[in-house]
């Protein structure tokens, strides 16, 4: 028997000018993972005016997503609500892989993420791509089907992009690099135990990985490690933080014995944001952020 949870957003930002029966004209931006949901809507002009944030009980992360989410869903006055004139999904999957365009052949894509992760994906998943056009690569997932049903289900008819979390990334460090004063910058996201690394140099993507890490000396390790790898010296880059992370965090204080350039990040500079957006801290939710800059509209 499963015992009934109450969820409720964490964080809720809405604007005085936003209005749930405009969404015709609005797109809807969601976020998930085993841990946490997450969703912001823009509107025609681009803006984000809506945003709620959702952390899942330890009780329910061993459900399955499918059996969550119903529990958000259900009578949300935003959620529950469309037609949409977009709607971009970032999913949290535990595998990825980048693969240059030149290479990726379509029937190959469940190979490409079998190879990364030392054997087949089970029945229940399948493999997705999303072609970042402007960096020369696609980006390869897992997904799982009865998460991909179920969002079709919800939005029957609907334009939906489904990416990795990665991607919504990627996508956010290209718009921040371009107004970069340094050519060599570091992105590092943090969620949970994982942070995602994300090296840009002259504005090409250079090195993009995800690690767990247990403690905050294991995280200075893997970062120098990288270092290492892409000769980068740690006197000579900009560290960009965001994320999961604070100024008080044991992390930030092993991560500034060795990065003397290290500095919270601000919101990208193509997403537009509305005023009732300003208490929050700007570092925190670049991956949703990034999922705004994602869609067809942000193309044009």
């Amino acid at each position: 028997m499963q015992t009934a949870v109450t969820l409720a957003p964490n964080v809720i930002i809405s604007s005085d000018s936003f209005d749930p029966r405009r969404t015709d004209t609005s797109v809807l931006c969601l976020e998930v993972g085993r841990d946490r949901f997450r969703m912001m809507v823009q509107n025609k002009r681009g803006q984000g005016l809506y945003l709620e944030d959702y952390t899942f009980p330890t009780l329910l992360i061993d459900r399955p997503l499918t059996g969550i989410l119903p529990d958000i869903f259900q009578d949300h006055h935003v959620l529950s609500a469309g037609p949409w004139q977009e709607i971009c999904i970032g999913v949290n999957s535990p595998s990825f892989t980048l693969v240059p365009s030149t290479l990726y052949r379509k029937e190959y894509a469940s190979s490409y993420l079998a190879l990364m992760r030392g054997g087949a994906l089970p029945p229940h998943e399948f493999a997705q791509a999303y072609v970042h056009k402007g960096e020369g690569f696609l980006s390869v997932f897992n997904m799982e089907h009865p998460l991909a049903n179920y969002f079709s289900e919800m939005y029957p008819l609907q334009p939906i992009t489904f990416v990795h979390q990665t991607s919504a990334l990627i996508q956010a460090t290209a718009d921040l690099n371009r107004y970069a004063l340094t050519p060599d910058n570091v992105y590092l996201y943090f969620e949970d135990e994982f942070v995602t690394i994300i090296v840009r140099r002259n504005n090409l993507m250079n090195y993009c990985n995800r690690f767990g890490y247990k403690n905050s000396q294991d995280l200075a390790y893997y970062i120098l490690y990288v270092f290492n790898e892409i000769s980068l010296t740690a006197d000579a880059v900009n560290v960009v933080l965001y994320g999961e992370i604070t100024p008080f965090a044991e992390a930030y204080a092993e991560l500034s014995q060795f990065l003397p350039n290290l500095t919270f990040g601000q919101i990208p500079p193509g997403l537009s944001l509305m005023p009732e957006f300003g208490d929050l801290p700007s570092h925190r939710y670049l991956s949703l952020y990034g999922l705004g800059l994602m869609g067809e509209r942000a193309k044009e």
